[in-house]
């Protein structure tokens, strides 16, 4: 086989087919008209740099949920912590996946935000979306579930805008969620 045409079942030739069917679905998601949710999610990508939506939303939970609220919050805050922490300074620097040329692919105008010069995988916005909403619902699970729809939308608003591939967001989410469980334990392990 060539280095032009790997073997299809090798570790490389397993990648290539799957980034082609990750490339594929982010396609059909750019050439998708969807006109009454481009600018809304556009907003919602913007609005969750930084954890905005969390840090507001452990706030919230602090201030009316009484101990289970401020413990809630506690367990969803340091959630992210790890999660960003993993994912930022240890998986993407790893990766060489670069971001998806949006312009080519003809994502349209108005669903824009400004796009990351970090690398594409995984996807931090959607891990922390879902690292805070597990570490919620590891204390109240009415509450993590709730979360779940607002995180999911963070994460489907990274493809709709055109930052990330489904693979990024799909990887992020469950590094997140796997990050919050693990977190979680050690918070139930040290404050019992």
């Amino acid at each position: 086989m060539s280095a032009a045409n790997p073997n299809p079942q090798s570790a490389s030739g397993l990648l290539a087919r799957a980034h082609h069917a990750d490339a594929s679905l982010y396609a059909s998601i750019a050439a998708s008209s969807t006109p009454s949710l481009d600018g809304p999610l556009a907003l919602v990508s913007d609005a969750a740099n930084l954890s905005k939506p969390w840090a507001a939303s452990a706030a919230l939970l602090s201030l009316f949920g009484g101990r289970r609220g401020r413990r809630a919050a506690l367990y969803g805050i340091a959630s992210i912590t790890v999660s960003s922490a993993i994912v930022n300074v240890l998986m993407k620097p790893l990766s060489r996946r670069r971001r998806p040329d949006r312009v080519a692919i003809g994502v349209i105008e108005e669903r824009h935000v400004s796009m990351p010069s970090s690398t594409s995988f995984p996807s931090g916005h959607s891990a922390s979306a879902f690292a805070f909403a597990a570490g919620v619902g590891h204390v109240m699970p009415a509450a993590g579930a709730l979360l779940a729809i607002p995180a999911a939308a963070v994460a489907y608003s990274r493809i709709h805008t055109g930052v990330h591939y489904p693979g990024d967001v799909l990887a992020g989410s469950l590094t997140g969620l796997m990050l919050a469980k693990l977190t979680s334990a050690v918070l139930d392990r040290r404050l019992g």
